[in-house]
């Protein structure tokens, strides 16, 4: 581990086969984005088609984090999924709100309304959480 990405720390939880719990504290910029992203990129790699982000503890993000944030989302709404962001720290919020991420990419007060509006947005598509392929692992 680079001293850089001592600055992020990155947990992972599997809700379900198709949904991921991504925590993210710390800060994400130029020097940790691309571990954030890896951690991402394998959820969808995985078959995870929507990801919460519980950025409660993220303490700063810049530009960098911002474009690996936008790729998520772009990468899961072309798997027929979302990126949810849950509990965003006042700072990063105003980030959003600022350049405009907070008007496409749903943002949640906790983890519980962010998994409530995945499963919500599952059963309006005819598509359980539960019926994805379990095997891709």
């Amino acid at each position: 581990m680079s001293p850089q990405d001592e600055n992020l720390d990155v947990e992972v939880e599997i809700h379900d086969p198709a949904t991921a719990i991504v925590t993210v504290r710390g800060e994400l910029d130029v020097d940790t984005a691309t571990l954030l992203h890896h951690h991402l990129a394998n959820q969808f790699l995985h078959g995870r088609r929507h990801l919460v982000l519980e950025l409660s503890a993220l303490d700063f993000m810049d530009s960098s984090g911002l474009n690996v944030l936008i790729r998520a989302t772009r990468e899961a709404r072309a798997a027929n999924g979302d990126l949810h962001i849950a509990a965003p720290a006042p700072t990063v919020r105003k980030l959003f709100d600022i350049t405009g991420l907070s008007l496409t990419t749903p943002i949640h007060s906790d983890v519980a309304e962010a998994l409530a509006a995945v499963e919500r947005v599952a059963q309006s598509q005819g598509a359980p959480l539960d019926a994805a392929d379990s095997g891709t692992r």
